[in-house]
């Protein structure tokens, strides 16, 4: 049975491994740099502009990461997070958000608890086996490769807001 996409009004998406092929590139200088695909951005701003929420949760911190969020229009960001389901508890009441409409794209172990709560677990196609066997959306794409894309993408074509 296929997941029902006409439900979902936000999103809240992990960086690593979502975002990113969970790459880290470690320069002497102590920075780290990723990569981000950029239909995945465009995605993510046209769902905002859409009137889509959109969120980020990550356990890493990063400006690197906070600015091209920033770029991309994305208020509701989260770095640097040890517990996701506190985060996702203190959003959902803070926005007055049902968690049957949200998506949540995760890759890895600490995304299972809150991916649980949501009407749409989702993950990229590289994401851990745990993670695979919960996710009632399983992208084609691995995690940074328009992964993210892909799945609001979906929602938006069966809501025909795309």
């Amino acid at each position: 049975m296929s997941p029902d996409l006409s439900v979902i009004k936000a999103f809240i998406l992990d960086v690593d491994g979502v975002l990113t092929d969970g790459t880290l590139l470690a320069f002497n200088s102590g920075e780290q740099a990723r990569a981000f695909h950029i239909r995945d951005g465009y995605a993510i701003r046209h769902a905002l502009r859409q009137g889509y929420r959109i969120a980020v949760i990550s356990g890493r911190e990063e400006e690197g990461v906070r600015k091209r969020l920033e770029s991309l229009d994305v208020r509701d960001m989260y770095l640097g997070v040890d517990d996701k389901m506190k985060i996702f508890n203190n959003y959902i009441n803070t926005y007055r958000l049902d968690p049957a409409h949200i998506a949540y794209m995760g890759d890895d172990m600490p995304d299972l608890e809150v991916m649980r709560r949501c009407a749409l677990a989702a993950c990229p196609a590289d994401a851990a086996a745990d993670v695979r066997a919960i996710s009632s959306y399983v992208s084609a794409l691995p995690g940074g490769h328009g992964a993210v894309r892909e799945l609001i993408e979906a929602v938006m074509k069966e809501q025909k807001t795309w």
